[in-house]
């Protein structure tokens, strides 16, 4: 089964997989290539409360699964937005959005969800966005601004054109002290760590970042130098599809701990299925026609979190918490594997 064909054979099953069905009420342009997208439900009935940082998933009429952040007022309980940017060349979810979606559609959303959520203290908040980045950022600004917490905003665009929401970020810092935009076109490229220097970051102070591998890359490394205190991240990758994280003492994710032996995956209706050396279980899953919501296959996103019954997975993700794999109540099906030769799995 391909991947175009496994995100499709779910979309009938998406009411009974905790999806909701909500209209897109507006389409807006918010920069060159960004989009954003107003949901809500069709009745007007109210949608499940989110705090800053939070996504959902969205599977479009084409059959493409993607993940977005929520961008809008979390006190707002009739409104979400999201923001899409046009990605070339992408698998269908962005494309569908700039080309296809129009205002009255509907569209199985499910969530929200939170793995990157702020963490409350007196320390001083830095937020470094890159590009689309500033999405998950956005509330998480307005938040601390609301708070009256101290907060800083770098964040950095190929060009003025193409950096989404300039204007209600503007509007956040009237004095014009907490907000620097870095366009590569007009400023060329910020040097971090001379950033970081010049910031002076306090010991209570942690950085939200989120953008491209490659600046999350230079912010772990920094991080494990010594320059920031604590960081907490979310990458964007193929297609927006997101993943957060925060950093240990050495600035980077633990790497996987288990071997890439063959073991077997048992579902809740008995059906077993081998796992190979050089397959995940999505693989496997995918390869007997059995479905399985997924999307970034990195295990950075947690849309195919998936119910441990028994067995223990050895888990290679970068969303479960230490005492969330100790448990070992869920797994990331697209890379973890397991530990020992039998899983069974809510499937």
């Amino acid at each position: 089964m391909t991947l175009q064909a496994a995100e499709a054979a779910v979309l009938s099953a998406a009411p009974e997989d905790g999806f909701r069905r909500l209209a897109v009420s507006g389409i807006r342009r918010e920069a060159d290539g960004v989009a954003s997208v107003i949901l809500g439900d069709p009745d007007g009935g109210t949608l499940p409360a989110w705090e800053p940082g939070a996504h959902v998933d969205v599977l479009f009429g084409n059959g493409v699964l993607r993940q977005y952040s929520l961008c809008s007022d979390p006190s707002d309980h009739h409104v979400w937005r999201i923001a899409v940017l046009r990605e070339q060349p992408g698998r269908g979810g962005s494309r569908y959005v700039h080309e296809e979606l129009k205002a009255g559609d509907v569209l199985d959303v499910r969530g929200p969800k939170n793995n990157f959520r702020g963490t409350p203290g007196p320390g001083e908040k830095v937020f470094v966005a890159g590009g689309i980045g500033i999405t998950p950022l956005l509330p998480m600004i307005r938040a601390a601004h609301a708070g009256g917490e101290p907060w800083r905003l770098l964040y950095l665009g190929s060009s003025l054109r193409s950096m989404a929401f300039l204007d209600e970020v503007s509007a956040l810092d009237p004095e014009r002290d907490k907000v620097q935009v870095q366009a590569k076109e007009n400023s060329g490229s910020m040097d971090l760590s001379e950033y970081l220097r010049l910031a002076r970051l306090g010991p209570d102070t942690t950085v939200y970042a989120c953008g491209p591998q490659r600046l999350l890359t230079e912010l772990r490394s920094a991080h494990a130098a010594g320059a920031i205190p604590r960081l907490m991240f979310e990458s964007f990758g193929s297609e927006q599809t997101s993943g957060s994280g925060q950093a240990n003492s050495s600035g980077q994710v633990s790497p996987p701990a288990g071997s890439d032996t063959p073991f077997v995956v048992e579902t809740a209706d008995g059906t077993k299925i081998t796992i190979g050396a050089q397959e995940t279980i999505l693989d496997a899953l995918q390869r007997v026609n059995v479905p399985a919501l997924n999307s970034c296959r990195k295990g950075t996103c947690g849309t195919c979190e998936t119910v441990v019954l028994g067995g223990v997975p050895d888990h290679r993700d970068e969303i479960l918490s230490a005492e969330e794999r100790a448990g070992n109540e869920t797994m990331m099906i697209c890379v973890s594997r397991c530990l020992g030769d039998r899983l069974v799995l809510d499937i």
